[in-house]
């Protein structure tokens, strides 16, 4: 079994353990900064609907602020943001708590994926459904006559092995001969692999651009001869690894995270010629896209990763091996937002830019990271599965090898499904005080900062938000900065200048994002002049 889906089978099917989560949970919020946030569960924490459940396989995507958890038996829980039904529950109403998605309770679910507002499930027998925002196409239910598919509908694909969402777009990989990778949904970044990007005007007189949904699942020509078994997607770009080894990527170019050594959109899988020869990817290897950045592992299981890699410094426009995790045997990976989250020995890696405590630290530790470091409370566990959303982390470790430290994490309890999001911080999450200072400082500064300037304001939002719900339309120039300044000839490459703003810091002096991000230097490095 050499898919993606498969490979996961083999490796965590047989394997299942319990579901761990960190980041926030003020879905309706989080990543728009519409004010203070609470109930960020900064330590990994036990899901009270889930403790004691058998989780072997869950699924999030680096611009989803839901999430996708399976059972061993093949239940399908998802809870989050659903404004668009991505819950598959025939409503739009928020969920704090997994909740078990009651129309797919006749199949089994074997594999899922998470896009912005949308989600793929993949059944035992080889069908897919999917559920949520179908604007672009992204369900692959063959129409679009239905902008919001809030309980499941059947994919127009057959013989799948595994599904996966970029923000807008949904990637198969399927068994029938010359047809193992289909792609549905947003073509404007050349995402979907097929040589186009279906751009038109919206009216003969009008310079407005739109792009030609894509609703039917379509098997990309170019890969026709290969057999693709692992596939990554990140926000608007795809990485996939054909049975060779060769790697391809396509789709929005930014950042280098394509890693082709130029920032050019592609439109069709262009094989990256760092793997090839020596150094391709051995069967075992690890894949996984980020919202601006891709990796993956290869010759002696060495990570290699490129495109925006920190908040700050240069983009990697190639793949370059990632030292700090030379001679780590990685078993699982995922990235998101702009974190990253991975399952090595018995220790569990996070690093990255986080906001929500998606890194895992913990009350008392730093809040991002530069550099690969250990999330302590789970050292000794061995890590079956992690997923990454967009501000969030899951992970599932194994209960026979742990004993009861287990026990010594919190419960969190969320709200019940009924209630709406009027009332995000009635029900408090069992976490420590040291988050609630900090939300409470964040709550003054907020004030503050829409007393200086709210305009101002609601554009550092843009820049800082990798969420795409409020303005549809222009998907990767918002997820990468739409008002921050320009890199090359490609638009929306500076998002890192957004990042580096103080949280909590009225961005009025122009000045003010370098002390901010000296001021928050536990990344465990001096701030560059």
């Amino acid at each position: 079994m050499s898919a993606v889906g498969a490979e996961k089978k083999v490796e965590e099917a047989e394997k299942s353990g319990e579901l761990l989560f960190c980041g926030g949970t003020s879905w309706d919020i989080v990543g728009r900064r519409k004010g203070a946030v609470e109930g960020n569960l900064v330590s990994p924490t036990r899901l009270r609907p889930l403790v004691g459940i058998n989780i072997r396989y869950i699924a999030s995507g680096c611009a989803s602020c839901h999430c996708v958890a399976l059972d061993a038996e093949g239940r399908c829980y998802t809870w989050g943001r659903n404004e668009k039904g991505q819950l598959g529950h025939g409503d739009t109403l928020q969920r704090d708590r997994p909740t078990v998605v009651s129309e797919l309770s006749k199949y089994k679910i074997v594999g899922a994926g998470s896009g912005r507002s949308h989600t793929v499930v993949v059944t035992e027998d080889g069908h897919s459904l999917a559920f949520g925002w179908n604007k672009h196409g992204q369900l692959g239910s063959g129409s679009v006559k239905n902008e919001i598919e809030a309980s499941p509908v059947r994919c127009q694909v057959s013989d799948v092995k595994t599904a996966t969402c970029g923000g807008d777009f949904t990637v198969w990989l399927s068994s029938v001969e010359g047809a193992s990778i289909l792609t549905a949904g947003l073509p404007q970044y050349g995402q979907l692999g097929h040589g186009t990007d279906n751009e038109y005007n919206t009216k003969d007189s009008s310079v407005r651009l739109a792009y030609e949904a894509q609703p039917r699942p379509k098997a990309i020509a170019s890969l026709a001869g290969e057999t693709i078994v692992k596939v990554a997607c990140g926000t608007n770009h795809t990485v996939a690894v054909d049975a060779n080894g060769y790697v391809y990527t396509w789709g929005f170019g930014g950042y280098g995270r394509l890693g082709h050594r130029e920032q050019k959109d592609e439109f069709s899988p262009r094989r990256v010629d760092v793997f090839q020869r020596q150094n391709i990817l051995p069967p075992n290897a690890v894949i996984s896209a980020g919202s601006m950045n891709s990796a993956c592992t290869a010759g002696g299981g060495q990570l290699y990763m490129w495109g925006k890699i920190k908040s700050t410094g240069d983009d990697w426009m190639y793949p370059k091996p990632l030292m700090d995790l030379s001679g780590w045997n990685l078993r699982c990976m995922d990235s998101g937002g702009m974190h990253h989250f991975v399952g090595a020995d018995s220790s569990c890696i996070s690093w990255g830019h986080a906001q929500y405590g998606e890194l895992g630290y913990g009350p008392n530790g730093q809040k991002s990271s530069a550099v690969p470091k250990k999330v302590d409370i789970l050292e000794g566990m061995h890590v079956i599965s992690v997923a990454c959303g967009q501000n969030h982390s899951m992970v599932i470790v194994d209960r026979t090898s742990i004993g009861d430290q287990l026990d010594q994490l919190d419960v969190y309890d969320g709200k019940a499904s009924a209630e709406g999001s009027e009332e995000p911080q009635n029900e408090a999450p069992v976490t420590k005080p040291a988050p609630k200072k900090s939300v409470a400082k964040a709550s003054s500064n907020s004030k503050r900062k829409k007393a200086k300037e709210s305009s101002e304001s609601e554009d550092e939002d843009e820049d800082e938000d990798e969420d795409g719900n409020d303005s549809e339309e222009s998907d990767d120039e918002q997820v990468n900065g739409k008002n921050s300044r320009q890199r090359g000839k490609v638009s929306g490459r500076g998002r890192g200048n957004g990042a580096k703003r103080g949280r909590g810091r009225p961005p009025s002096a122009s000045k003010s994002p370098k002390p901010a991000a000296g001021k928050t230097g536990k990344r465990g490095r001096p701030r560059k002049s």
